[in-house]
């Protein structure tokens, strides 16, 4: 259902946008555990989507890394106006050219560019283009065949489009991120929720893209009676989100998943493969380090295109918080603890 309603509306949107200069939505990507696999049934499922954007015409995005980026690297959208006078010439008089044409001509014959919309400066802001995004969500919602069995009601968020779709007695929760594509890679930068003081104009890096290809990928090559994602389905379902995260655990069992041979992670294998997920995750508390998955992974599958440079990268320490704070690293080693005895 998910995926229908994310395709449908990226019709609307290319219909409704096709004479304006916003970003061009395309095809949505499913991330994050509901389509990774391992979704704890304890909790409320989010159903998360990327929705990449592309620049209209006439417009070019350009990356710029911002240095203030720790764990995660950060960039800025910059936003370029190109010129179009050749269109012109070959015929597509219904687009002028924002260089070349006086400015009073612009405003009485085209819609505004993108620079004048949602943007802050120079730069593609991330909080003006996801409000723009949810009121067009609103009205697109209207023109679905599913807008007659289903109530769609936006829940507040500054970064992301979410909302909850209910009928009767079933309910789910939606969520559009928005992302700019890194060259022709599986990495973007994006518009999801972060630390509060973050620049509205700062968008993150993001892996969740090329995260939920590796999980299709080892998929595809493990035995149909894999528990793998079941591994990680239980453990999570008992964190108490303290000290580390179901990110955290996660990026174990991705570790352990390119060192542990995948005929071992079937259903007789499952008991000790929780004891080594647990064991990674002990060292890694003891070591108040665990290194990212995919950056500076130069074992993460070639058939995932990363931007160059980035396998051989310093990998983030994602326990960099513990080894910073004592009080954060004695919760997490207690949270371990209530683990075990869960």
């Amino acid at each position: 259902l998910v995926t229908d309603l994310m395709g449908q509306l990226t019709d609307i949107f290319g219909q409704g946008l096709s004479k304006s200069f916003y970003p061009v939505p395309r095809e949505a990507i499913g991330v994050g555990s509901a389509f990774e696999g391992w979704s704890p049934q304890a909790q409320g499922v989010v159903y998360r989507v990327l929705v990449p954007l592309s620049p209209p015409p006439g417009h070019a995005f350009r990356l710029e890394p911002d240095a203030a980026g720790r764990l995660q690297r950060n960039f800025c959208v910059r936003v370029e106006l190109l010129c179009t006078c050749t269109g012109e010439q070959l015929g597509e008089e219904d687009m002028l050219c924002f260089l070349h044409h006086p400015e009073e001509e612009l405003r009485r014959k085209q819609e505004p560019s993108l620079l004048h919309t949602l943007c802050t400066g120079s730069y593609l802001d991330v909080e003006k283009t996801v409000h723009w995004f949810c009121r067009f969500v609103r009205v697109a919602w209207l023109l679905l065949p599913q807008s007659r069995h289903w109530h769609l009601m936006l829940k507040p968020s500054s970064r992301s489009c979410k909302f909850q779709l209910s009928k009767d007695k079933e309910s789910f929760t939606a969520e559009m991120v928005f992302g700019v594509r890194q060259g022709d890679s599986d990495i973007f930068v994006g518009s999801q929720p972060t630390q509060a003081g973050v620049p509205s104009t700062t968008w993150l890096e993001t892996y969740a893209v090329a995260e939920a290809k590796f999980f299709r990928h080892i998929s595809r090559q493990a035995p149909q009676d894999s528990w793998h994602c079941k591994c990680l389905q239980l453990l999570t379902g008992f964190l108490m989100g303290v000290g580390f995260s179901s990110y955290a655990l996660k990026t174990v069992v991705m570790h352990l998943l390119t060192s542990v041979p995948l005929t071992r992670w079937r259903r007789r294998d499952f008991q000790q493969r929780l004891i080594d997920i647990l064991k990674y995750l002990r060292r890694s508390l003891e070591t108040k380090q665990l290194h990212h998955f995919v950056v500076g992974n130069e074992s993460f599958p070639v058939e995932i295109s990363l931007p160059s440079g980035l396998r051989v990268a310093e990998p983030p320490n994602l326990f960099q918080h513990l080894a910073s704070s004592a009080d954060a690293h004695t919760k997490a080693v207690q949270e371990y603890v209530r683990l075990l005895h869960q």
